[in-house]
């Protein structure tokens, strides 16, 4: 029943749907040095936690509206944004911590998605065609989003209190950031845990040459509150990228990336582990498939973490390791992972229909555990403005927490 009334809600829309959002992304000339973009973006969701525990299946239908508007004149811009999320069913628990808010809900699997009403971003930014450079409250996604990412995943996104400069000049680029607070996807209802303070700096430098991207990194993290002293650490390290063609219209993209992460200021813990991921694709036509291994390790009882990440694009959609195991018998993770996608072009009534599949195995860096497997499965399309999403992710526990299910079916408009 459930999932039948969830997909009356989200269709309700795409039937009332009108070209009423005309020109969407266009924006408003004011005069011949202003214009003023709007930002209007929302999300529909319904997210089905099942597993094999004694919690409550949880059932979380929630809406996410985002609302403000970039101002520019020149190479000035000035933009502001406030999001606020609702529970229309609220049979979930939001915090996997304790707290007295009411969203805790300790008898339900978690859901991420708290009820909130906050600033999103609020950023003064510079920018030509070779510097940028942005103050304030700001969205931050560098390269696949494995360090450092909005979490956009989530109903409430994660932002930065900083400011960024970028420059390119030639194949050459920069990127650099300090940061003093990480806005988190709890909200305003998480106390503490609300956002986190400290000195973060965020550096890249990247070079293109020839058909290769290769980028050194930098992110030294020193948290200043006690409950993340754990995740205050300096990590270094280098990616690279490429994308080359083969046989007809068929292409081979490679990604690799190799780090050495450590303890950092105030974390108590002593370790130093490396970071080894490496990917391999091919695409041909509406056809791609790919391969690859992501390794986080482990040193002295403790494993690398990547607390700003966009942890949800990594070792698989249900989550199960959103922080990377550590104990004294067994720590880190490895992940191997095959997966393919298909882009179904010759269905115009759902323009970008899609469709995706991937496998994990998932064991520790020591300790020899075999946590799981994990099955994702995803279908996706658009009508105008509006996108709809299916997805399903499948966790088969081994040694490493209880098998889970989810579920989710999504509605996302944007103007």
């Amino acid at each position: 029943m459930r999932i039948i009334l969830a997909a009356a809600v989200l269709a309700a829309p795409l039937a009332a749907a009108s070209p009423a959002f005309a020109a969407p992304g266009d924006p408003i000339k004011v005069s011949d040095d202003l214009t003023i973009d709007p930002i209007i973006d929302g999300r529909l969701r319904w997210e089905h936690v099942d597993q094999d525990n004694a919690l409550k299946n949880a059932d979380a239908v929630t809406m996410r509206l985002r609302a403000g508007a970039e101002f520019k004149m020149h190479n000035l811009s000035l933009l502001a944004e406030a999001q606020g999320t609702l529970a229309i069913d609220n049979d979930y628990n939001a915090f996997s911590f304790p707290s007295p808010s009411r969203q805790r809900r300790p008898a339900y699997s978690v859901v991420a998605d708290p009820e909130n009403v906050d600033l999103n971003r609020l950023q003064l930014q510079y920018k030509t065609k070779t510097v940028a450079v942005t103050i304030g409250r700001q969205r931050i996604n560098l390269d696949d989003q494995r360090w450092v990412g909005s979490v956009a995943w989530r109903q409430n996104e994660q932002t930065f209190d900083a400011v960024r400069g970028e420059l390119n000049v030639g194949p050459v680029s920069f990127d650099g950031t300090y940061s003093i607070s990480q806005h988190t996807v709890f909200g305003v209802d998480a106390g503490p845990r609300r956002a986190y303070d400290g000195e973060f700096i965020l550096a890249g430098v990247g070079v293109k040459a020839g058909p290769v991207n290769i980028k050194g990194f930098a992110y030294v993290l020193d948290y200043q509150e006690a409950i993340v002293f754990a995740n205050s650490s300096q990590t270094y390290g280098v990616r690279a990228t490429t994308t080359l063609p083969l046989a007809g219209r068929a292409k081979l993209n490679l990604a690799g990336s190799y780090a050495r992460q450590s303890n950092y200021a105030s974390n108590p813990h002593h370790y130093s582990a490396d970071y080894i991921a490496a990917e391999a694709g091919v695409a041909v036509a509406n056809l791609s498939v790919l391969a690859g291994y992501e390794k986080l390790g482990a040193d002295n009882g403790w494993a690398v973490q990547t607390p700003m990440a966009t942890l949800h694009k990594f070792n698989g959609w249900a989550d199960m390791f959103l922080t990377t195991p550590q104990t004294a018998a067994y720590a880190g993770l490895q992940d191997a992972y095959a997966g393919a996608a298909y882009k179904f072009t010759q269905v115009k009534a759902l323009p970008g229909l899609n469709a995706a599949v991937t496998y994990h195995r998932f064991d520790s860096d020591t300790g020899g555990k075999h946590y799981g497997n994990e099955w994702d499965a995803s279908l996706g399309f658009k009508v105008r403005q509006f996108a709809v999403l299916a997805k399903y992710a499948g966790y088969q526990a081994k040694d490493f927490s209880v098998s889970t299910r989810k579920f989710w079916l999504e509605l996302d408009f944007a103007y």
